[in-house]
């Protein structure tokens, strides 16, 4: 893979730390998006059933020209496939879509536990682990009390979570229970859904440093050990998010970042109560 900083996972694997979201991106953009990004030294492409891209992202991959075996390829489960009869299908339908015979890492999309199904949906993705259909497996939007839950059950503790995290909802509290559980974290909406672009602390320290308020951001999530994955379908913001590797932010950039953090700066729907 290119040279850039991996995540090693407690199962053995490890994941590239910045990859290319591509969350409400069409299938024709999808394309031309990923295909940009691993033109330009990203590894790491994630996507999700309910994006309703996975064609456009399998056709930039093979479009790329970047060897499958060198890309780390992820995709989720979306609530209504939860239960494991449905698991086996949306799988199927995903890999089908994707133009590959395996995901990198294949995670649960929400836990929707008003459906009551996402404890056994976890021992379903242990078995299409063991089955070699997904490498890796783990979850998105978890709270403590899920993932302590299927941990519980199975014996199986999921790789990652991936959830809502930029410099203004930092999730401190759940990142401790990661860090406890050997979970790693990844983020996403890791520039507030471009809210933080404006935010003036940000400006300021992108200005000291010669570098562009996105850059400073990623940055910030690399420094904490996350897993973050900006999204964008501009070719050039794809290669100017990916120039992250020649700088560092000090302590005073670190600490003046750490500072936004807001516990009601929520953007998205909460795993407690999001009724989807």
């Amino acid at each position: 893979m290119s040279d850039q900083p991996h995540i090693s996972f407690p199962d053995g694997r490890s994941i590239p730390q910045v990859g290319l979201g591509v969350w409400q991106t069409p299938n024709d953009t999808a394309v031309t998006a990923v295909r940009a990004a691993l033109e330009n030294g990203y590894r790491h492409i994630d996507t999700a059933a309910i994006y309703e891209n996975e064609e456009g992202v399998g056709e930039g991959i093979r479009a790329s020209g970047v060897a499958r075996g060198d890309i780390f390829l992820t995709t989720k489960l979306w609530n209504d496939d939860q239960g494991t009869d449905s698991v086996f299908r949306a799988i199927d339908r995903s890999l089908k879509k994707l133009g590959t015979d395996y995901v990198d890492l294949y995670l649960i999309h929400w836990p929707s536990p008003q459906r009551g199904k996402y404890r056994e949906t976890w021992k379903t993705l242990v078995r299409l682990r063991d089955e070699g259909r997904v490498r890796s497996i783990g979850v998105s939007n978890f709270a403590a009390e899920h993932l302590e839950a299927i941990v519980g059950d199975s014996g199986v503790t999921p790789v990652l979570n991936q959830i809502e995290l930029h410099p203004d909802f930092q999730q401190k509290a759940l990142r401790a229970v990661h860090d406890r559980l050997g979970i790693r974290t990844q983020s996403w909406s890791p520039l507030g859904q471009g809210h933080l672009l404006a935010n003036g602390v940000v400006g300021d320290v992108a200005r000291r440093l010669g570098r562009t308020p996105a850059q400073v951001i990623i940055r910030w999530h690399i420094q904490n050990g996350l897993i973050v994955i900006p999204k964008s379908v501009t070719p050039s913001r794809i290669a100017e998010n990916f120039k992250l590797f020649d700088f560092e932010l000090d302590a005073a950039a670190m600490q003046a970042l750490d500072s936004l953090d807001d516990a009601g700066a929520r953007i998205g729907p909460d795993p407690m109560t999001a009724a989807f």
